[in-house]
């Protein structure tokens, strides 16, 4: 009876516990507003007053950075697909506010206080998965209904069977292909409510459609809140820094970068010095993920030169196997860059000869159009020679109703005897 007592006690202070613990993190979250964001980035980047958005984040990456493309990769959660950075700040630009591309300073971030798996458009096309930033001072609604400008294309596109891995960035299609893809794709519109925080999130790709063209079971990844900013992979759950932030706090100062720089000072994406541990960083998670994990390696003894050239044989082995793989893989995406641009042609050609055959089909109707005229032409012409000709009628002279009698005409012998007759005296 005791022990049942006992028991009863403890899980009824485990309850207890569980019901206040998260009510005093919430509060503490519900604190937290737009100066978190400010402080814990100005390390890897400028804050700078943009037109028409104000404070913005440039962060120090190099031309070839694309947010939700660069150093990073989807896993599904319980949100929908969410994205993974490898950067230190990832927590925070991927999860809140939106992305800006300027012309001459690349991508910008502008902040918000809703917290999401991610902030793109997502597209579906036959054998193809796509997304693209959302841009600031849209909603989800107005995003699924932009339309498509070439002109400002920040569309990636991967072969739906590559969606999930893990170095996503190796597997991106040629981007010259683009339109094509998103003339024969459809919007992925579907959305999940999430009543704790009043938002509603993109979920990306159905599971199932990953799961049937990868040939993979895809079980969705648990978030866990983490207390500190930053964000990693653990044990098969993404550890996540998303506090409830607030645009204000009360009337007190209104938070501000401490550091401002000004726009004119800000360096272009080419001209940018990124800092190179960040760079060692996310290039070592790269190639930790596509090797397979060695096994240390034991030093030979010191004299022992037939070991240490079997070492060495067997490091130039797997060294060349390396390259090996990592040459069929680059042959596999120019064949693949390559099917891509011959399919393009091929629309072009099917695009042309349609053309033709429709020039073709108008060019005959006008042929039939004038055979037409001409047949009615030549009916004509047939009928006005077919009536008789009608004689014109000479007119009676002016008040004359009787019938004009025909004039008499002398005969020789008469006109004989009247000369005569005048030659007698």
């Amino acid at each position: 009876m005791k022990l049942k007592i006992k028991q009863l006690a403890i899980v009824l202070a485990l309850s207890i516990a569980a019901l206040i613990f998260p009510k005093s993190i919430s509060a503490q979250q519900n604190n937290v507003n737009f100066q978190i964001f400010y402080d814990e980035l100005s390390p890897y980047g400028d804050w700078v007053d943009y037109q028409n958005y104000g404070y913005v984040w440039v962060p120090n990456v190099g031309p070839d950075f694309v947010p939700y493309s660069t150093a990073g990769y989807w896993t599904l959660t319980n949100y929908g697909w969410t994205w993974v950075s490898d950067y230190e700040w990832g927590w925070a630009p991927f999860h809140y506010g939106r992305w800006s591309y300027d012309n001459y300073y690349g991508w910008l971030w502008v902040p918000d206080n809703e917290w999401g798996p991610s902030w793109v458009n997502w597209r579906r096309a036959n054998g193809y998965y796509g997304w693209s930033p959302m841009e600031p001072g849209f909603s989800i609604s107005l995003s699924f209904n932009r339309p498509y400008n070439r002109y400002n294309d920040h569309w990636m596109f991967v072969r739906d069977r590559d969606f999930e891995r893990r170095d996503l960035n190796s597997y991106f299609v040629d981007r010259s292909v683009n339109a094509m893809i998103i003339r024969n794709s459809t919007v992925i519109n579907t959305v999940y409510i999430d009543n704790s925080r009043h938002t509603t999130y993109v979920t990306g790709p159905a599971r199932d459609d990953v799961q049937r063209v990868t040939g993979r079971r895809i079980s969705p990844v648990a978030i866990r809140e983490n207390s500190r900013p930053g964000q990693e992979m653990d044990n098969g759950q993404l550890r996540l820094y998303r506090p409830q932030v607030v645009k204000n706090v009360g009337s007190g100062n209104k938070p501000a970068p401490r550091r401002i720089e000004n726009l004119e000072n800000v360096k272009r994406p080419s001209e940018r010095k990124v800092q190179s541990q960040q760079q060692n960083n996310t290039r070592q998670l790269n190639i930790n993920r596509n090797q397979p994990i060695q096994q240390p390696q034991q030093t030979a003894p010191a004299g022992n030169k037939e070991r240490q050239q079997q070492q060495q044989q067997q490091n130039d082995s797997r060294q060349q196997n390396i390259n090996k793989a990592k040459q069929q893989q680059q042959q596999q995406q120019n064949d693949t860059r390559q099917q891509n641009i011959n399919k393009e042609r091929q629309l072009q050609q099917q695009q042309q000869q349609q053309n033709d055959t429709r020039q073709q089909n108008i060019n005959r109707e006008r042929q039939q159009q004038q055979q037409q005229q001409q047949n009615n032409n030549t009916r004509q012409q047939n009928i006005n020679k077919a009536q008789p000709a009608q004689q014109p009628q000479k007119a009676a002279p002016a008040g004359s109703n009787q019938r004009q009698q025909p004039a008499k005409v002398k005969s020789q012998k008469q006109i004989t005897r009247e000369q005569l007759r005048k030659r007698q005296p």
